[in-house]
């Protein structure tokens, strides 16, 4: 697996405060996150913690997810961001309140070694059957924060907190039976895999390790390994860090588990060539989607920022030890369109989802309100900005990325000096000092998938050869005090299509991704999940473009005439289509303030293609217009929102839907809202694979119908529709919808909706 690149070891990063950030856009943002992290009041991120060990808060909890089960989420990814923000800047401040709140957590901490900042019977009622919100995934959350303290500090305490914190872990899991084991595994628990390997490294102990292997999804990682692409219908978040986990354990233990490398090998190449879109991110509605089907599932909540976070952590890790420049390409394609593109660069906020579908506008957190999943790894996203730009092995040093940066490269006395004008223009240099003294190093140069033709390389003004291997120009030489390196990489327009709709594209220059201003017409906001806000769209949107005196294929083929550079400036408009008048393409990241389009269909005019388009989205907008309540059965937060409620109930996913089952006797139901006085209807996705026996539906407590189901299993899904009584709806604005499985276990799948009638 290691290249010739590398040898026969791993390529090494640098630590946070050796490369200092040059490039405006990237000391904007993370000046813009560390305002924000100093703006936190610590006794609030407290206050959950303090309520579950019994003593009194010294101020009142924040609100949003901070006031839910899921509280505490916050505590860890700010303690990461933090210490990220330390290491990188050495900041007094951000120091003083990592003591005090690590200080604090200890007091919190019991004699057990819990500390959180919910009560444990939460963990109690994921292994008993019970809906409860992630506890295991806020648990990694807050291990990981005091590892990351400890690393970046070297606080004792935060290393006693986290050691006694794992010791609690370690007790609960020896206690689980393989059945209780593969209940809690079908619950998101983040990476507490990754998170208890990188504690077992700190601590040397033991049982940190066998707790680790306890969040292990052998038979997950045993199926990608074999080359079986199994993600449709996972939980994108959920699935990226058990990789990430599996990756550390090969990290942690050595050659012995090369088997769970080949896994998150294979993990990333399912993920990257068959799930994501052309900004890097992936998955609809949290989920991954079946294999090439990416144009079907566009919508307002595709491509979760989480997932580009964690998506990020493992090629990092890949690229580490593989050194193939397939992870460096990625990284810097995700990085750029769709990490920078998260964040506002006027508020510092960040992005919860990154709709892939046209005429749609980026929304994103407040400050202090809502305290989702994205805005904690946003955090962590805007403090360590700089950590994958170099690498080095011995005396071989890896660009990998062409940002405005300076690198400390102490082990071989040599500072560098990158001054970038990409994506503006195709030249960077970089300066080498070394201090006065004559220094031999090689410095590995990479060609990214997006040169449009060779890289020119010039040292101190002279024409340089350079030898081009496995993805990087190297040059090597005893390098004088001030030598310079100035690479010049061609840059063109390319367009990426959809594998599922060749006629559906988006547009590139370069390494950013363009999309097309849309206007600012209503831009107002919904709700999703739990209090995440989307954006709305509910007028028309004209998503197509048709060619002039051409075919769609002839208007792609010469996309350097049809796609056109204005001047100096990064603005592309159009020739030769019905919007040349109106459209203007710019780089994504840098989209803020309008209604988008990334992806456009190109049709020919009167042709099947357009009229079938034209009708899709007609239906679309038909059923989203019926749709009075819906939720997505089986996520995790979608089903707190309708106060799910259950016994010897779970969620999973079968045959590539996600859904929920109860086992005979057990039970489980949701709050749904209604249109008082009118008709309603409930909408229902049953599975064929259920047979005998019955799913009994109740609403309010009366029975609606008893859905029988064949003696003979079909791998196949069904739905149906009931009316509502006009009776159970006249007088309310929402029902509890109850499903009893009869005979055996049963369970619904898909999206439950209440239908205007």
């Amino acid at each position: 697996m290691m290249n010739t690149l590398l040898g026969n070891k791993p390529l090494k990063d640098f630590s946070l405060d050796q490369v200092v950030l040059r490039n405006g856009d990237y000391v904007n943002a993370f000046e813009k996150e560390i305002d924000y992290l100093k703006k936190f009041e610590a006794d609030r991120l407290l206050a959950g913690f303090r309520e579950t060990a019994g003593l009194a808060p010294k101020a009142a909890k924040y609100p949003g997810w901070e006031d839910t089960e899921i509280r505490g989420h916050t505590m860890g990814h700010y303690l990461t961001a933090c210490s990220q923000a330390f290491a990188y800047s050495k900041d007094r401040e951000l120091h003083a309140r990592l003591e005090y709140i690590v200080a604090e957590l200890a007091e919190c901490q019991r004699q057990n070694g819990y500390v959180s900042a919910f009560p444990d019977v939460l963990f109690d009622n994921v292994e008993n059957k019970k809906p409860a919100w992630v506890p295991w995934y806020t648990m990694h959350k807050i291990i990981a924060g005091l590892v990351a303290v400890h690393e970046a500090t070297g606080l004792q305490k935060a290393y006693d907190v986290v050691n006694k914190l794992g010791d609690w872990v370690a007790g609960r899991t020896s206690k689980w039976t393989p059945e209780i084991q593969a209940t809690v595994l079908r619950v998101e628990y983040g990476g507490m895999n990754d998170c208890l390997y990188d504690l077992y490294k700190l601590t040397g102990n033991p049982l940190h390790l066998e707790a680790a292997h306890s969040f292990d999804e052998i038979g997950l990682f045993e199926a990608i390994r074999e080359g079986k692409d199994v993600l449709q219908g996972k939980h994108a978040n959920t699935t990226i860090p058990k990789f990430i986990g599996a990756l550390n354990r090969y990290l942690t233990l050595g050659e012995s588990e090369s088997a769970y490398l080949e896994a998150a090998v294979k993990f990333w190449d399912f993920v990257v060539y068959r799930h994501s879109y052309v900004t890097g991110g992936n998955s609809e509605s949290e989920h991954f989607g079946e294999p090439d089907v990416l144009n079907a599932k566009r919508s307002d909540i595709t491509c979760e920022t989480c997932n580009s976070y964690n998506m990020l952590k493992l090629t990092r890790e890949l690229f580490k030890l593989t050194g193939d420049v397939k992870y460096a390409d990625f990284y810097e394609r995700s990085h750029i369109n769709a990490i920078l593109s998260s964040q506002h660069p006027e508020t510092g906020m960040t992005m919860y989802f990154q709709p892939m579908a046209t005429g749609y506008f980026k929304v994103y957190s407040s400050p202090f309100e809502h305290f989702w999943c994205c805005t904690g790894t946003g955090m962590e996203n805007f403090t360590k900005l700089n950590d994958s730009i170099y690498f080095h092995r011995g005396d071989r040093l890896v660009v990998n990325q062409y940002v405005s940066s300076e690198l400390n490269w102490a082990d071989r006395n040599i500072r560098i000096v990158q001054t970038s004008g990409f994506p503006k223009s195709e030249w960077a240099e970089l300066r080498v000092e070394t201090g006065g003294r004559q220094t031999l190093a090689e410095i590995g140069l990479r060609v990214p998938y997006w040169a449009a033709g060779g890289m020119d390389i010039f040292i101190n003004g002279e024409t340089a050869a350079a030898q081009v291997q496995d993805g990087y120009a190297l040059v090597s030489r005893k390098w004088n005090d001030n030598d310079t390196i100035r690479v010049r990489i061609p840059m063109k327009i390319a367009y990426s299509a959809l594998p599922d709709a060749p006629h559906v594209v988006a547009f590139q220059y370069g390494p950013v991704v363009l999309s097309a201003a849309l206007g600012t017409e209503d831009m107002t906001e919904s709700r999703t999940g739990v209090i995440v806000s989307v954006p709305t769209k509910r007028m028309p949107v004209k998503d197509y473009l048709i060619p002039k005196d051409m075919s769609a294929t002839d208007w792609l083929e010469r996309l350097n005439e049809h796609l056109v550079r204005q001047r100096d400036e990064l603005a592309f408009t159009l020739k030769n289509t019905d919007e040349d008048e109106r459209l203007v393409f710019t780089p994504h990241y840098k989209q803020h303030r309008e209604r988008y389009g990334i992806y456009w269909s190109i049709l020919e005019a009167d042709s099947q293609e357009l009229g079938d388009h034209l009708e899709k989205s007609r239906q679309e907008r038909l059923i989203k217009e019926a749709t009075v309540d819906s939720v997505q059965v089986g996520n995790d937060q979608y089903e707190l929102k309708h106060h799910v409620q259950g016994e010897r109930t779970h969620a999973g996913t079968w045959e590539g839907l996600n859904g929920r089952r109860a086992d005979a006797g057990g039970w489980f139901s949701y709050e749904m809202n209604v249109l008082p006085g009118e008709k309603n209807a409930l909408h229902v996705t049953f599975c064929k694979l259920h047979h005998g026996g019955a799913l009994d539906i109740w609403v309010n407590g009366r029975l609606l119908v008893s859905e029988p189901f064949a003696e003979r299993p079909q791998r196949a899904f069904y739905e149906k529709s009931y009316d509502l009584p006009a009776d159970l709806t006249s007088e309310r604005d929402s029902v509890s919808v109850k499903f009893v499985p009869q005979g055996a276990v049963n369970g619904i799948y898909g999206v439950l909706r209440t239908l205007k009638g």
